[in-house]
């Protein structure tokens, strides 16, 4: 409730400078009417596509700037602002009794079957399924770092759930592995006991994924068939539940680059795992938490809405001010730039480029390597060299520590810009508080994530700063995602809104 507490407030600057025109209330009979409203404002008006400059609500005292503004946006302002003192004073007048049963009002949608929003219990447990993804991040950059990822050289995604439990069978699983590329050329003198420690590290990274796709098919299946959740979000499981047996697919992927017979070979580069293979093993990881992560939110966000549709009114008719767009769009170009510097940092483990220029910002004798050691031909596979600038952007260590730092770079540059953009007199007259404190989380996420990385970088990847520094991706992104999250709210919830003042609509008839 706070969320909508602080949107009602916000609201309430912007209603006093409307005209008085619009101060009379509309009586409960009237609510159709109220909600043919609110169908138009989740409608983008022509002057809405049209607009695209930062302007806020005028005030009332009247200055050269606000002369200048287009009327359209005066109707605009309006238009949103006319919806929320309506819906004060409707809800003002209603019944307590009118307003509980509409808020109570929970049955199946039209077809029957499902309800029309997923219950508290299945947002608890995406958010929850979200943060065990979280951990499984963490523990498979530390199985990583700490070169246990080629350990287990077969993938049994049933028999392969329980450990060895006999010296046999430990003799049998180290035979296997002494028969692998890593062995051979890196750990030719690694003893049994030795190796049933990276082994543990591998074998619980595969046993906690197992872990999350059976706590969430189970429970899907369990809310799907018990009616807990709405026929969008049964969909949303569905795919997410794919994608989840769709990593543990890649995962196996990634690993048997890494067993391949050509790393044997005399002058081959040490055996690793593909930098392209971990950088889509990451990414699918990154966008499962971020399915998760979002769908418990939105259930969260159509419960509150249920529960007080005036609230969400008057939150939405300030979020659909166009006044907000290049905001909103520059949250989200600032979440895929995230994501992307993230990816870049796959890259940067995959090719292991952090042991090298462990200095920061300088590189050598520059801010950049020499030009020949960037576009260096030795990677280009082609005779004629068409490839040489692409493959040199991914598997040129040099020229990917320089990509990353780059990104990194922007990333903290835009969360600053950002930050100040929140704080520019027209906008912030218009963004919810909750909004500001998103954008105020993020700059102090960045801030830990720059340091990491640099102190990452600078001290030659320690594994308890590199895990560390993979984590504040993960949180950087979150943050983020929260932040878009809380600055949309999507035609479908606008639909409850307008269902549930229908139904106190029709309670209120004598």
């Amino acid at each position: 409730m706070a969320l909508f507490e602080s949107a009602l407030r916000r609201t309430a600057v912007l209603v006093a400078r409307v005209p008085v025109s619009c101060s009379k209330g509309l009586r409960n009979e009237q609510m159709p009417q109220l909600s043919q409203m609110l169908r138009q404002l989740s409608q983008p008006s022509p002057f809405q596509s049209r607009f695209k400059s930062t302007i806020a609500v005028p005030v009332r005292r009247p200055n050269s700037r606000a002369a200048s503004m287009s009327p359209g946006f005066f109707a605009q302002a309006e238009r949103a602002t006319c919806l929320s003192r309506s819906l004060a004073t409707v809800f003002a007048t209603a019944s307590p009794a009118t307003t509980t049963t509409a808020a109570s009002s929970t049955g199946p949608d039209k077809e029957g079957f499902f309800p029309e929003t997923s219950s508290k219990a299945v947002a608890y447990w995406l958010i929850g399924s979200a943060i065990s993804v979280f951990g499984i991040v963490v523990w498979g950059g530390l199985t990583r770092l700490t070169e246990s990822g080629l350990s287990i050289t077969e993938w049994r995604p049933v028999t392969g759930a329980l450990p060895p439990r006999s010296e046999a069978e430990w003799e049998a699983e180290f035979t296997r592995y002494r028969a692998s590329p890593e062995y051979a050329r890196l750990n030719p003198h690694m003893t049994l006991d030795e190796f049933k420690k990276i082994y543990f590290m591998e074998w619980s990274h595969r046993l906690w994924g197992r872990l999350i796709g059976l706590t969430f098919v189970a429970p899907a299946l369990y809310f799907v068939l018990r009616r807990r959740v709405a026929k969008p979000m049964a969909w949303q499981l569905f795919g997410i539940a794919a994608l989840i047996g769709f990593q543990g697919f890649i995962g196996w992927w990634m690993v048997s680059s890494g067993l391949r017979e050509e790393l044997f070979a005399p002058g081959a580069h040490p055996p690793r795992v593909s930098q392209y293979r971990l950088t889509t093993h990451l990414a699918t990881a990154f966008v499962c938490y971020s399915w998760m992560m979002l769908a418990g939110l939105a259930v969260l966000r159509d419960i509150r809405l249920r529960a007080d549709p005036a609230a969400g009114a008057r939150l939405a008719s300030v979020l659909a001010l166009p006044a907000l767009q290049p905001f909103r769009r520059s949250v989200a170009v600032l979440t895929a730039l995230i994501f992307v510097t993230a990816m870049s940092g796959a890259l940067v483990a995959g090719l292991d480029a952090g042991l090298i220029y462990n200095e920061f910002p300088m590189m050598g004798v520059g801010l950049t390597p020499p030009k020949d050691e960037l576009w260096d031909p030795h990677y280009a596979r082609k005779a004629d060299h068409a490839d040489l600038w692409w493959r040199n952007m991914l598997e040129n260590p040099s020229l990917v520590q320089l990509d990353h730092r780059i990104l990194a770079t922007t990333t903290f540059c835009s969360v600053l810009a950002l930050f100040a953009y929140a704080r520019r007199g027209n906008v912030a007259a218009l963004l919810p508080s909750n909004i500001k404190r998103g954008t105020t989380g993020l700059v102090h996420l960045v801030l830990l994530q720059v340091t990491l990385g640099i102190a990452t970088l600078i001290y030659m990847v320690p594994t308890h700063l590199a895990a560390t520094h993979q984590a504040g991706s993960l949180a950087l992104l979150t943050g983020a995602l929260v932040l878009a999250h809380r600055l949309r709210i999507p035609k479908s919830s606008l639909r409850i809104i307008q269902r549930q003042l229908e139904t106190a609509s029709k309670a209120s008839k004598p």
